[in-house]
């Protein structure tokens, strides 16, 4: 991904998610991807797809179930 396009796509994604927080670091081995961090915290991977002339964006995000809050009684099972 070029420089101009990490730019427009962190730009995207803070208005999108309302959050100026969110950078986007470039993969010095992969040319199709960025990291995404918010507030330094590595949060996914963004890959670029082109096909057919058309440009896509895909979000892959790992959530670890350590990670996830306990949940209330009435909904524990």
């Amino acid at each position: 991904m070029t420089r101009t396009e990490i730019w427009r796509l962190e730009k995207y994604l803070r208005n999108l998610f309302r959050l100026d927080t969110i950078t986007l670091i470039e993969r010095p081995k992969q040319a199709d991807s960025v990291e995404m961090h918010v507030s330094g915290e590595f949060i996914g991977v963004i890959f670029r797809d082109d096909e057919d002339g058309e440009v896509s964006y895909a979000l892959q995000m790992a959530i670890l179930e350590m990670d996830l809050p306990e949940p209330p009684p009435s909904r524990a099972g």
